[in-house]
């Protein structure tokens, strides 16, 4: 009778199990299917920002052609300043052609008065030479800027001041050589514009009196520095300008650094140049047709 019971429980007992181990599987399918579908979901849900992966070298690529692209501009804006430099390096040596010869009636005669038209149409080539020159110069000045080979030393004998080289001339001249003498050395006649330049030229200047940079040749009373620049400082002697005797034209400063209107053909034993730094030097400056003698 045991063998009986035995033998007819083992059977029940197996089928039990095979079905437990089906209902196991198909669970187990049951979730990964689920799990597979939410993934799924999940992904086309997802902003693609979030799914993608930060591409370093794609923005290392980016960040290449935007510094590319900025060095083609400044290569671009380089040969337009060096078409426009060329440009009016040409216009000037038509202008010095042309007032070559008007330089020498100058020099015999600077300080006449000039009373024909014709004079006066060189005087005016001249004045608008001298304008183009420091178009030229500020034009050079940007171009060596942007080329990086600037520097902020002076030649030898010439004192440095704020951005600035100076030369103190000494021997005699008349105004109108020491403009030339000024030329011969790449500078020009000082242009003072403010108190501390003032007091600077006054510890360096000669103690007998230096031509600087200040006339008014063209229009009597209408004062006009060598550098094109406003007459936005000044520091008159008490009385002065007077344009006394036969007429002062031309501005010399004395020993205590107050200026003074001279004759233009007075000879002052000082004069006082100006230029900039090595390397931003005026690559036009005119050399004078000659001097005059004496």
């Amino acid at each position: 009778k045991n063998q009986l019971q035995l033998g007819s429980w083992e059977p029940d007992r197996c089928c039990q199990r095979g079905t437990l181990l089906a209902l196991l599987g198909l669970v187990t399918t049951a979730m990964w299917a689920g799990l597979l579908t939410l993934l799924l979901l999940w992904r086309e849900d997802t902003p693609s920002p979030l799914r993608t992966t930060p591409q370093p070298a794609a923005k290392m690529s980016q960040s290449m052609e935007k510094i590319q692209d900025e060095q083609n501009r400044m290569k671009s804006q380089d040969s337009e300043l060096s078409r426009n430099l060329n440009g009016l390096r040409e216009d000037l040596s038509d202008l010095q052609s042309q007032g070559g010869s008007q330089v020498g009636l100058l020099t015999t005669a600077p300080f006449q008065p000039l009373p024909t038209p014709g004079l006066n149409e060189r005087r005016a080539a001249l004045h608008a030479l001298d304008r183009l020159q420091e178009e030229v110069a500020k034009l050079w000045i940007e171009l060596r800027v942007s080329n990086g080979t600037t520097c902020n030393t002076c030649p030898d004998d010439w004192v440095h001041f704020q951005k600035k080289c100076y030369y103190f001339g000494e021997g005699p001249k008349r105004w109108i050589q020491a403009r030339f003498a000024c030329s011969k050395l790449h500078g020009r006649l000082v242009s003072i514009h403010s108190q501390e330049e003032q007091d600077f030229l006054t510890r360096h200047a000669n103690k007998k009196g230096s031509w600087i940079g200040l006339r008014d040749l063209n229009i009597e009373g209408e004062f006009v520095w060598m550098d094109q620049n406003p007459l936005d400082y000044s520091n008159w002697q008490p009385g002065e300008p007077n344009n006394g005797g036969q007429g002062e034209d031309c501005v010399m400063m004395r020993a205590s650094g107050h200026w003074n209107d001279a004759f233009c053909g007075s000879y002052l034993d000082g004069w006082v140049s100006t230029s900039a730094p090595l390397g931003l030097e005026d690559p036009t400056s005119r050399t004078p047709a000659h001097e005059p003698e004496g």
